[in-house]
Parts: structure tokens; C-alpha cells; sequence
């Protein structure tokens, strides 16, 4: 396949033009430190000031729930439209989920308190540096140990060795899995199969004690849509559901006790034609001197063969300069796509040439990738619509 863009050389997005995300001030990574330090937990440091301290605090994470998919959906979600106003400490303003704006990336920030530079999750695929693989974070294949692979404690951890009663209430099947022990572990994990469930059960443990930090988790919204799409009506039928279960849990709050309602990422449905969906396994141009492709349709790392890092990045820019931000490593890092800082053990796992979509448009890979492909909603990179999400506030 030849593109248009590789004939006319366009000028590529700058990269200095992406919308970084909010890391110090407003983003997913600063939350729970924020409300530890409120707390009077020891290594934490308040770091969203819009956010007053409570003694008791829940976070309800709801995966794929963007900002601006809530605030287009008033009809299907009335309870949680009616605390737009609430969010952010009242601006009415969200925050930012980081990037990439991808499930086990987001999810090691909430519960590590640090941005992906630090804790080392910086995609939904990356290289891992001591083996050549690519390694899928979320579903830790192939399996790497997971203290090596993320060393930092979670604020649960720290919290809980404060004295302050820490817990995660969320699906059974993620208790022992190794991304749950790098980033949400910490106090006690409780399984509960039910929304319901968990809502109640989140209520109890926020009662359990004077100071408590609890987490929640609900993930079938995602699942709706990337299987049908954020406009589906099964997308809509689970934003329905999920708002009456943050209303379920907002009327049985103790005291002293500040619901916060957020998620790791947004979401976009993405046309199935050549135009928005560019096949890196049909495309020479995108190939060529290519070893691994990492990360996501939206967010990409692109590893190249050793001595071919500039070609690649130079043709990548050509092809897709357009429609992405397409950068070298150092020139993401520099830019703080990661945050502030990126470790020495997790430079290498970011890609050679980084490429984040800003138009409507992915990167798929029909054979090494194929149910990633036929996904229809998609997320990942800096754009509003996946990078803004909710900071909604019940208090008690």
C-alpha cells in the first residue's frame, strides 16, 4: 500500500505540539497520593490542590469511562451528570489519565501513585530490554517477575504501613495476577463477582475504620466498547448499569468520606476502511527496517533493527506525520510523554519511534494482531475524547 503522505512529504505534527498529560498537578498518577497525604501518610505528597483531605476515601474506577463520553451521554448516566460540576474539587474540570491512555498503564499510575516513566508500564506492548520479546502488560506474557519489573510500593502499601485501613474490592479473577501485585497490592484484596457487590461491600470497608483508602473496579463498560463501540447501544445499556451502581455506593458512604468516580482512559470508535485503519502487515513503507511493533493502534512503539532507528523514524514521520505525533524516544522523553522522568530500566522498553494518533485514524497489524484489530472502540493516545477523564466527587 502506498500513501499519499509519502509522495508530498507534508509537514509532520511537532512534536512539542502534543497535549502533554497533567503529570504533578492533574493527572491519574497524582490521585491517590494526594488523598494519602490527606491522610497523614509518611512518602506522600498532596499533589491535585483542588482536592480537600477526608478521612475516609473511595475511588471507583470505571475503565473506559472518558470525560467526554459522560458528558455526552446525560441520559444514560443522570446520576453521574448531575456531579460534572463536582469534579476536580469542584472546577468542574477532569484530569488526565497519562499516556499512553491504556488500561495497565493508567491502572499502575492510580495505584503506584507515579507516572509511567517511573513505574515502568509505559504501553499496552513493550520490549522488554533483557529478553528482545515484546511483553503485553496487561496480561504479563510472556511472564517477567513482577517486583523486577515494577520495584516501587503502591500508596495502598504505604498507606497501610501508616496504619491507615487499605483495600481493593474488584473482581475475583485479577486478585492474583502480577499487574494487580505491581500496581494495585497493598492492604487487603477482597473478591466480589457483582457490581452490586462490590459497591456494598466497597461502603463496608470504608466503615471499617476511622481512616480508611479503599478501591473499586468495573470493567465491562470497556469491554462494550471495544467489542461494539462507545455509540452501541450495548455501550450505552453497561453506562446505564454503571451509574446506578456509583449512585448505589454514593448513598451508603460513612462519614467523613470522599467518593472519588474516575477512569483509566476514553475511548473513540474507529471506520473499518483503509483511510482510518492502516495495516502495518500489508505496508512495506511502515516495515522497512522494523524488528517489533509494540504498543497499540493509537499508541505505538516501533522498535527498529539496530543502525535503522533514523530511516525508521524519518519514514514514519513521512507516512503518518500528518496524522500522528511521531517522535524518536529521546524526543518523547524529552517532551514528557512519560512524566518528568524516565527510569533507566524502563528506557528501553520504550520504542525507538514513538507515534501517537492525534486524528481518527490506528495503526492496526491484521496478523500479529488480529482481535486487536476488529476492535471498533480504540484509545491510547493524548487526544481529549481518551486522555480527559472524571474526578467526580461524593462527600459524606
Amino acid at each position: 500500500m502506498v500513501h499519499a503522505a509519502s509522495w508530498d512529504h507534508p509537514e509532520p505534527l511537532a512534536v512539542e505540539s502534543a497535549p502533554v498529560p497533567e503529570y504533578g498537578s492533574g493527572s491519574l498518577a497524582d490521585l491517590l497520593p494526594t488523598l494519602a497525604a490527606g491522610m497523614g501518610v509518611p512518602g506522600t505528597a498532596a499533589a491535585i490542590p483542588e482536592l480537600a483531605a477526608a478521612d475516609r476515601a473511595c475511588v471507583f474506577l470505571i475503565d473506559g469511562l472518558g470525560w467526554e463520553q459522560l458528558r455526552a451521554h446525560p441520559d444514560e448516566a443522570p446520576f453521574m451528570a448531575s456531579l460534572l460540576a463536582s469534579s476536580r474539587g469542584a472546577t468542574g474540570r477532569p484530569i488526565t489519565a497519562g499516556y499512553p491512555a491504556t488500561t495497565a498503564t493508567s491502572l499502575a499510575s492510580v495505584g503506584t501513585g507515579l507516572p509511567p516513566g517511573a513505574h515502568g508500564l509505559p504501553g499496552y506492548t513493550v520490549r522488554n530490554p533483557a529478553t528482545g520479546e515484546l511483553m503485553n502488560q496487561l496480561r504479563w506474557q510472556p511472564y517477567s517477575d513482577p517486583v523486577a519489573w515494577q520495584p516501587y510500593p503502591t500508596v495502598f502499601q504505604l498507606a497501610s504501613d501508616a496504619g491507615v485501613h487499605a483495600a481493593q474490592v474488584s473482581s475475583p479473577a485479577f486478585q492474583n495476577t502480577p499487574l494487580t501485585k505491581v500496581a494495585l497490592s497493598g492492604g487487603t484484596f477482597h473478591g466480589r463477582l457483582t457490581g452490586e457487590e462490590r459497591m456494598d461491600f466497597a461502603a463496608e470497608q470504608l466503615a471499617a475504620a476511622d481512616r480508611a483508602l479503599v478501591y473499586t473496579y468495573y470493567a465491562e463498560l470497556d469491554g462494550a466498547g471495544h467489542r461494539y463501540g462507545v455509540a452501541s447501544d450495548t455501550w450505552r445499556g453497561q453506562l446505564m448499569y454503571v451509574d446506578r451502581l456509583v449512585q448505589r455506593l454514593a448513598e451508603q458512604l460513612p462519614p467523613r468520606t470522599a467518593l472519588y468516580v474516575t477512569a483509566d482512559h476514553g475511548m473513540i470508535d474507529i471506520p473499518f476502511d483503509e483511510q482510518h485503519r492502516i495495516d502495518f502487515d500489508e505496508d512495506w513503507e511502515l516495515q522497512a527496517g522494523v524488528t517489533l511493533l509494540g504498543g497499540e493502534g493509537r499508541a505505538r512503539h516501533v522498535y527498529a533493527l539496530p543502525g535503522a532507528e533514523n530511516d525508521v523514524l524519518t519514514c514514519w514521520r513521512e507516512v503518518l506525520g500528518e496524522q500522528f505525533w511521531v517522535a524518536s524516544r529521546d524526543e518523547a522523553i524529552a517532551a514528557g510523554w512519560f512524566g518528568p522522568h524516565v527510569d533507566e530500566r524502563v528506557y528501553g522498553r520504550i520504542g525507538d519511534v514513538v507515534a501517537a494518533a492525534r486524528d481518527d485514524v490506528l495503526i492496526i497489524a491484521s496478523e500479529r494482531e488480529p482481535k486487536e484489530s476488529a476492535m471498533v472502540g480504540n484509545h491510547g493516545s493524548m487526544t481529549p475524547v481518551e486522555q480527559l477523564v472524571p474526578l467526580l466527587e461524593v462527600r459524606s
